[in-house]
């Protein structure tokens, strides 16, 4: 199975657990919790952390920090767009 269908199956999981949480929360609040807990976990610390994974593949983590470089590199684009105006 692809990794995307897995994360969007984790997060279908997840809220179907949170909306079945509340729903049950009159009847049964200890087990409503549950659900609602586990369904935070999964959106949280296994859907979240898979789909950053996937989508950062083969990116450079140095383009997306702020250096002294990429602040220059900033500034630079700024001058050039004042001075076309």
């Amino acid at each position: 199975m692809k990794m995307k269908y897995v994360i969007v199956l984790i997060v279908i999981a997840s809220f179907v657990a949170i909306i079945y949480g509340f729903t049950i929360k009159e009847a049964d609040s200890v087990t409503a919790n549950r659900f609602i807990g586990f369904g935070t976990i999964g959106l949280f610390l296994l859907a979240m952390p898979l789909f950053l994974i996937k989508e950062s593949k083969g990116k450079k983590m140095n383009d997306y920090m702020l250096t002294k470089e990429n602040i220059e590199k900033m500034q630079d684009k700024e001058r050039e767009k004042t001075d076309s105006q």
